[in-house]
């Protein structure tokens, strides 16, 4: 049992290397939300990045960026208020009691009757990160598995060795860029689709604009080699944030694909249509995944049904409680699931890397994989790193030739997420 007596919130701001580019926008700067819980006798500190643009661009796009920003800090304040004096049978119990009460206060705040799910997930991360940890500690382990209940431990029974770093390629980066990374040792390339060139909002601009940017990077790897996927070629990850209106558009992305013999590379299209535009896409050739749509067990049924053959999971932007019951579901129905980056922070990193490490392998790819690209964007990743618990004390927490090696270590301590990280602890 959780029963939470006090709760603390701060706040900080990390500026990022350039502007990160994505669904038509761009991202200057993250806000880091760091919560405190505590019970009686132990306390857990739980981290959070927001992400406006990511998780609602309405906000993003109605707002100044701090005002939508504010938005989600009073979100993430309002939910510690509803868990403080109460008791919890575990984390993902707490999650349950108190998200239709913030989705609701999300709206009135932010004067949005429409507001999609995941701005409130996106602002309740940090919130259910320190009640993780929290139940960590009061149940005296660092075994993560021993704290998931036992109702959701089918699909998490996985003990990978490797899993492969994915970087993310943005609206911005150079071929020289990309380039870099390849010859660095990343083999699994996500790329941003969606652009909006001109900012006018044009679908034929972005489709062409699309068009080039899958040509220039196909043309650049195509004849590279690795060993970590059952064809022996790099694969394409494509994001599209939903900035898709049409089938039959995405039907001539993918028909130029093929054209150009990129199309059996595509691993996976993610999201290509907003998530109201219920599109069936069972008949493309391609895998399509759910991301931003996937908001609960509910929202993961529904793109089942229509056709999405594999779900992005998001334990650092839609808490890590809302995401094993999701696990869970796309289990019962045999769907792949691999987890995807919010440009998190290292430690948050560990989060993310604790599912992906005890999930099945991705159809066609040898070893584990997640999404991880703060070190191309944050201008201060190399002093974030310090901040870990396990800095320059274990090997799982630095990827070398663009893997992460899992050893022994790791799973006996769950990547150090139940420990205490001296600079977010002073901060309190």
């Amino acid at each position: 049992m959780l029963t939470v007596t006090k709760t603390d919130l701060k706040l900080v701001i990390e500026p990022l290397k350039a502007p990160f580019g994505f669904k038509g926008g761009y991202a200057q700067e993250l806000w880091q939300i760091a919560v405190k819980v505590e019970s009686n006798s132990n306390f857990g500190i739980g981290l959070g990045v927001q992400s406006t643009l990511w998780s609602d661009a309405s906000i993003y796009a109605s707002n100044s960026y701090s005002a939508g920003n504010s938005y989600m800090l009073l979100i993430t304040e309002y939910a510690l208020k509803l868990i403080k004096n109460k008791t919890f049978n575990d984390p993902i119990d707490a999650l349950d009691t108190i998200k239709d009460d913030v989705y609701e206060y999300a709206k009135q705040i932010t004067g949005n009757p429409n507001l999609r799910k995941t701005f409130a997930l996106n602002a309740l991360v940090a919130v259910d990160n320190a009640l993780w940890q929290l139940a960590g500690k009061e149940a005296g382990t660092e075994d993560f598995m021993s704290v998931v209940g036992k109702q959701y431990t089918a699909p998490l029974s996985e003990c990978v060795d490797k899993i492969c770093n994915i970087p993310l390629i943005t609206y911005n980066m150079t071929m020289a860029d990309v380039k870099k990374l390849v010859d660095d040792g990343f083999f699994f390339l996500k790329i941003k689709i969606g652009a909006d060139p001109d900012g006018d909002g044009s679908y034929e601009k972005m489709l062409e604009w699309d068009k080039k940017r899958l040509f220039d990077i196909h043309n650049l790897v195509k004849d590279i080699p690795t060993p970590h996927t059952e064809s022996g070629h790099i694969p394409y990850y494509l994001d599209a944030n939903g900035r898709y209106d049409t089938k039959e558009r995405l039907k001539g992305f993918l028909t130029y694909a093929e054209s150009i013999g990129a199309l059996s590379r595509i691993a996976i299209i993610e999201e290509p249509f907003d998530e109201e535009n219920k599109i069936d896409v069972s008949d493309l050739n391609v895998r399509i995944a759910a991301d931003e749509s996937a908001h609960s067990c509910e929202d993961v049924v529904e793109r089942i049904g229509l056709g999405y053959s594999a779900i992005a999971l998001k334990p650092i932007a839609k808490t890590m409680s809302e995401t094993i019951k999701i696990l869970n579901v796309a289990h019962a129905s045999d769907i792949p699931c691999f987890c995807a980056d919010l440009t998190v922070n290292p430690i948050m990193v560990e989060f993310n890397k604790n599912i992906a490490a005890r999930i099945n392998k991705f159809p066609g790819i040898k070893i584990g994989i997640m999404e991880s690209n703060g070190h191309q964007n944050y201008a201060n990743w190399e002093m974030m790193k310090t901040y870990h618990p396990m800095y320059k004390k274990a090997n799982f927490t630095e990827p070398k030739n663009g893997i992460f090696t899992i050893d022994d270590e790791f799973y006996n301590i769950s990547g150090g997420i139940f420990r205490d990280s001296e600079y977010y602890c002073k901060l309190f």
